[in-house]
């Protein structure tokens, strides 16, 4: 109970019969941020803690977002303001079910949000991905960001010249553009010294981006996408069978203003397949309509991943979403690499108190409407 002690010294509570809403916001980023500020604005006389179980706030902002993207960092200007109010505290160092439990949260405040994310990673579920050199997106970007999780990861970027990315958002493009841009770009960053160290020697030198479906159902952004086709002295790799539309994909962009954006900047960043590389030049392949099928071990290191299988795919509409969805064809093709980052998205942790889904990695939630 000495964190309970802690949180009632860090205010003054009211007396007075009409004691003012309390309420505690578990996670410093942007969505606790902007739920406290609401709050505050909503509730006069409110009182807000927002408690992490780092030292320091601003979550995704600080952790999430590219080094060389700070106009995106700017929100935690409003966010600092936010905890400059008298209303409205932060406390750090506090561990959800470590250094306090729900049900003590729950007894210390009216309302308690749970507003962390997601911290831990979907699993593609094929055969060899404990293989080392194989890691999630999220545990590379922490790495790069200087997150304490995963100072210490320390990604191999000597051994092997090839790093495929599996999944096609826009963080798989974030990852990317930081194994390619250029060290001496990224230096003029708030990129961590320890991961500007390791990629400025780097011999990573072929970028490839795998997804099941097409480049009409490409998830990332035009932006993100512009982005990275700007990298100076890239060369970019698309299979031109790869961009042909079917008449699916035809409508599919012509109801979808963004998508067919994203369809045309692929069109012209396709490079005739007589085009060669300059030596040293650094390469970003496109890879659509593949899946992973396993990983394979490296031949010359032990447990540790050296490629790449994967099955071809087709598109087929799917009767209960009317969406395209890719199936596998049974015909399979393998890429050497020596890093594996996977993109395919987050999943909660439980906690205690909370029903949850362990399949879905989400919480469950019956709300019963009268």
């Amino acid at each position: 109970m000495a964190l309970s002690r802690a949180l009632n010294f860090c205010r003054s509570f009211s007396t007075v019969s009409s004691k003012p809403l309390r309420v505690c916001i578990v996670g410093s980023g942007p969505a606790g941020f902007y739920t406290a500020d609401k709050i505050l604005k909503a509730h006069e006389g409110a009182e807000v803690d927002i408690v992490d179980r780092l030292p320091t706030p601003f979550g995704l902002v600080r952790s999430g977002v590219a080094p060389d993207h700070p106009e995106t960092k700017i929100v935690t200007n409003q966010f600092s303001r936010v905890a400059q109010n008298r209303r409205c505290s932060f406390i750090g160092n506090v561990s959800l079910g470590a250094s306090i439990s729900l049900a003590e949260l729950r007894e210390l405040y009216d309302a308690v949000v749970l507003s962390y994310g997601a911290e831990s990673d979907q699993a593609l579920g094929i055969p060899r991905e404990d293989l080392s050199g194989i890691y999630a997106a999220r545990e590379f970007v922490w790495w790069y960001n200087g997150h304490p999780d995963c100072r210490n990861l320390a990604p191999d970027l000597k051994s092997s010249d090839t790093a495929v990315i599996i999944g096609q958002g826009n963080v798989a493009l974030d990852v990317a553009r930081i194994l390619l841009r250029p060290t001496s770009e990224l230096a003029t960053t708030d990129i961590s010294c320890h991961a500007l160290a390791a990629l400025s020697e780097s011999s990573i030198r072929k970028v490839y981006l795998v997804g099941r479906r097409g480049a009409a159902q490409a998830a990332f952004t035009a932006k993100e996408l512009r982005e990275v086709l700007r990298i100076k002295d890239l060369s970019i790799g698309i299979r031109q069978a790869d961009l042909s539309k079917t008449p699916a994909d035809e409508e599919e962009l012509k109801n979808n203003r963004i998508k067919r954006r994203i369809h045309e900047l692929l069109s012209k960043a396709a490079t005739p397949a007589t085009s060669v590389c300059n030596p040293g030049q650094k390469e970003l392949h496109f890879v659509f309509f593949r899946k992973p099928d396993r990983f394979l071990e490296s031949d010359c290191r032990s447990g540790h991943v050296g490629g790449l299988r994967m099955e071809r795919t087709i598109l087929k509409e799917d009767v209960g979403s009317g969406k395209q969805i890719a199936v596998g064809t049974g015909l399979f093709e393998e890429m050497e690499c020596g890093l594996v980052l996977k993109s395919v998205g987050y999943k909660s942790i439980p906690v205690d108190g909370l029903p949850f889904d362990h399949r879905k990695g989400v919480f469950v939630f019956h709300i019963n409407c009268m």
